[in-house]
């Protein structure tokens, strides 16, 4: 019986210590530095020196603030790349991916991330407007609005 309890509980460890290790700010210190966090929103400061890359980790599904140019790999969990070409100011919506990142250019790349809670690629995709409470929203849209001016 306990030789059953040591397994159970060193499979909840391990089990709780894989999705922590997903998260970028926990896996990636250098690059991710949470800057702010509630229950419905995680915002990351993301940064990545020329030509840095990351190790795979987890985003939920949000909104990347570009501040700095930048020509960047994203590598997922299954080895597909696509590369990104990015301008400051520009404002994207991603849903919840895991993925590595490699910055391609020659200049520091940095951006800022708006993750909406409950949006993680390990508890499958929710539509973003359903996932969101009106107030989000109300943040969300202004966030990209003062990148358009």
């Amino acid at each position: 019986m306990r030789s059953r309890l040591f397994w159970a509980g060193a499979f909840v460890c391990l089990a709780a210590a894989f999705s922590a290790a997903q998260d970028p700010t926990k896996v990636e210190p250098r690059h991710y530095k949470l800057d702010f966090e509630n229950d419905k929103v995680q915002v990351v400061s993301v940064h990545y020196g020329p030509h840095e890359k990351s190790a795979l980790h987890e985003h939920p599904g949000g909104v990347v603030v570009i501040l700095t140019a930048a020509h960047l790999r994203f590598t997922d969990e299954n080895g597909k790349t696509r590369e990104v070409f990015s301008k400051p100011g520009e404002a994207r919506w991603y849903p919840p991916f895991h993925h590595r990142v490699e910055n391609l250019g020659d200049t520091a790349y940095d951006a800022v991330y708006v993750g909406i809670k409950g949006m993680s690629a390990s508890n499958g995709s929710k539509d973003p407007m359903e996932a969101m409470d009106e107030e989000t929203k109300k943040i969300v849209a202004q966030l990209m609005a003062s990148t358009k001016q």
